[in-house]
């Protein structure tokens, strides 16, 4: 069954407590973004104690921005608080962000999300922590620390897991119970999922195992191929920004996917200042077919090819404007009928 979850525009009150309303038309989860602004954890705390039955996660942590430990122990405050609704959602960001924001080195980004994941269980099943990695190694070495045990690991914490990159999907298969999705075309799935696929039957599992949610925005218009113009050209930003020269995991998924031509032309042009042409560049096919876009029969359309590519949850990013809720209420009605049909099966 496809569900729906809700992105948080930013950590403000008008913005936050436009979940507790979207939890009342029936909105699954709520997943809070973390870039450079505000942090992810702050805004779920104070969702947890204002919704009742909805999801909570992130989407996601930077990883090297804290310890293991202290997401273990965010995560075991926020299943608590929210009577274990909570979802750690996780990614390694990218070298901009972390060695100019964080002033964290960006290396090894697999290895640190294994070894993060690896930990994070121990805590949470109550054991003594004791791990030596190559990125982390608790106790240190040659110190006065000792192998601890948290006294409240009452709670499983859920793991989902931001990857682009085939080694990182492999590596969400094999140990995530989730993916956080973005730059997702249906049509394309095969390049994310079979790599996920492969990793979880490595380590015995299925991607039944796995939930696979995905990021959308959403547009009720009657003029399809202008909005559809529109969202490509803002990802722009993402092709030609999102990263540095040398690592922009965006613009190698979109290569896999086929659109490398075009996404070079963008980088291009981005970086030479002509912001305008680079949006122009983006194929209107990214706008259209990684939102929902259209009329109801358009989103219809794009709610069927995300449940018959093997999608579980989509995330779908609002604007905070007077039309947001009976928006939401009206893309709800158009999944209850995509979910009374019968499904293809999935990839």
């Amino acid at each position: 069954m496809l569900k729906i979850g809700i992105v948080t525009g930013s950590a403000t009150a008008e913005s936050l407590d436009l979940v507790t309303d979207a939890e009342r038309l029936g909105v699954d989860s709520a997943w809070i973004p973390e870039a450079w602004m505000f942090d992810g954890l702050t805004p779920a705390a104070y969702l947890a104690g204002r919704t009742e039955t909805m999801r909570l996660g992130t989407a996601c942590v930077q990883l090297g921005s804290r310890s293991p430990a202290l997401l273990a122990m965010s995560a075991l405050s926020l299943q608590a608080m929210s009577n274990g609704r909570f979802i750690l959602g996780m990614g390694t960001s990218g070298p901009q962000v972390m060695e100019g924001w964080h002033g964290v080195r960006f290396d090894k980004p697999v290895t640190r999300t294994r070894e993060t994941i690896e930990i994070i269980n121990q805590i949470a099943s109550g054991e003594r922590v004791s791990y030596e990695g190559t990125t982390y190694e608790l106790p240190l070495p040659e110190s006065q620390g000792k192998s601890m045990r948290s006294p409240v690991a009452m709670w499983p914490i859920p793991m989902y897991v931001a990857s682009m990159g085939p080694a990182n999907l492999r590596l969400t298969g094999e140990m995530g119970q989730g993916w956080i999705g973005t730059a997702f075309l249906a049509e394309q799935a095969d390049v994310y999922l079979d790599p996920i696929r492969e990793g979880a039957e490595a380590a015995g599992r299925s991607l039944d195992d796995i939930e696979i949610t995905v990021a959308a925005g959403l547009e009720f218009t009657d003029d399809t191929e202008a909005a559809g113009r529109r969202h490509a050209a803002g990802y722009a930003f993402t092709i030609g920004a999102m990263g540095s020269s040398k690592t922009n995991f965006y613009n190698q998924a979109y290569t896999r996917m086929g659109f490398g031509e075009a996404v070079e032309e963008v980088q291009r042009l981005w970086a030479a200042g002509d912001r305008e042409a680079a949006g122009a560049a983006v194929p209107i096919e990214i706008g259209l077919h990684t939102n929902l876009v259209g009329g109801d029969d358009d989103i219809t359309g794009r709610l069927r090819a995300y449940r018959d590519a093997g999608v579980d949850t989509i995330r779908v990013g609002v604007d905070l404007n007077p039309r947001t809720l009976d928006d939401l209420a009206r893309l709800m009605d158009l999944v209850d009928t995509v979910n009374g049909e019968s499904s293809a099966p999935s990839t």
